[in-house]
């Protein structure tokens, strides 16, 4: 890649972003920002009570991930945000228009497993349905990627280093 791509590690609850990212942004030589840390207390708060946010919560922590990516713009990045709508990737494109997405996907019990093995996580698998229920794949037209999430760590970050090489 000759320009780094500033990449949004995206998925659901639980395939991994906070693991994966890192990883990915090893590998491409740039920094990695978790998009949890873009969160409002009051967000925080509702998440771990087994809330569900609604979109007027989420724009707040969708522009501070976006400020984040625009100022990443033609030096790379990776961030990790669910943006689980067509509406929220928008959202963040509005603000950084040059973002390309890695979709974490993968099975439902393989995530739910997952996240049962997490500690100290604020999101708690009873809000995995309400995730999927929300989650809209990239479309055609979007720049990105979808990455299984089978396999270990190292293996899923090669895929997404993989696939985001065949972007350009």
């Amino acid at each position: 890649m000759s320009t780094p791509h500033v990449v949004v590690i995206m998925g659901v609850a639980g395939t991994g972003k906070t693991t994966i990212g890192p990883l990915l942004a090893d590998r491409l030589g740039v920094p990695y920002a978790e998009g949890d840390d873009f969160h409002p207390p009051q967000n925080v708060r509702k998440m771990s009570s087994g809330i569900p946010l609604t979109d007027d919560d989420r724009w707040p922590w969708l522009d501070a991930i976006g400020a984040w990516a625009h100022g990443r713009a033609g030096r790379g990045g990776v961030v990790s945000s669910s943006a689980l709508k067509r509406s929220y990737r928008d959202r963040l494109r509005s603000v950084a228009p040059g973002v390309v997405f890695v979709h974490l996907t993968g099975d439902r019990e393989l995530i739910e497993e997952r996240m049962r093995q997490r500690k100290g996580h604020f999101m708690p698998t009873a809000l995995l349905d309400s995730q999927f229920a929300t989650l809209q794949p990239l479309g055609a037209d979007e720049a990105g990627v979808a990455v299984d999430v089978a396999g270990s760590p190292q293996e899923i970050a090669d895929r997404a280093v993989d696939a985001l090489s065949r972007l350009g």
